[in-house]
């Protein structure tokens, strides 16, 4: 029974340094792809370690939406366009929702204009809202270079929603106070 668990989770393709895609396509573990999909994939994590320390629901929201772009991202368009077209994409209004979320927190709370040490100088929860954003611009940046290889206009909307959550978690890092909504 152990062996038959063990096979739904381990194909064995790996062991020769190479994965594939959604569209079935393979590539080597150190493309591009897959240093977006385990970037985007460690963000989500962290974001998941945040949650607990917060108890912030709008984090279970920013989760799905990086599941929805981990997708997108994996799914080769121009080879699977049918497939590509059935996805949940990136809307204008996802990208609207993190705006009034930073504009919610920042009415309760301006920035302060002073530099701020990431992570020294808070609680530990908005030192994890600090690892988070830094994690989202590590992402958004190794989006950024996957989009400029493959050739990818679809993924504008991911990469505007990346570089508006690295805003949010900025602000919920300075500001972030326990009960906040």
């Amino acid at each position: 029974m152990i062996i038959k668990d063990y096979q739904q989770i381990s194909t064995k393709q790996g062991d020769k340094g190479t994965s594939k895609n959604y569209s079935n396509e393979t590539y080597t573990k150190d493309d591009i792809l897959f240093e977006t999909l385990g970037t985007m994939d460690e963000l989500s994590s962290t974001l998941g370690l945040t949650y607990h320390y917060t108890h912030y629901e709008f984090i279970k929201t920013i989760q799905h939406m990086l599941q929805t772009i981990n997708t997108l991202i994996a799914t080769n368009k121009a080879l699977n366009e049918e497939r590509y077209e059935k996805l949940t994409k990136v809307t204008e209004q996802d990208i609207e929702a993190l705006e009034q979320e930073e504009a919610h927190h920042l009415e309760k709370n301006p920035l302060e204009p002073r530099f701020v040490l990431p992570g020294s100088e808070a609680t530990k929860p908005n030192a994890y809202f600090d690892l988070s954003r830094a994690i989202t611009r590590r992402a958004e940046r190794t989006l950024v270079r996957f989009i400029n290889t493959y050739e990818r206009e679809d993924l504008d909307k991911p990469r505007q929603y990346l570089n508006r959550l690295s805003d949010l978690l900025f602000i919920l890092a300075r500001n972030y106070q326990k009960g906040d909504a």
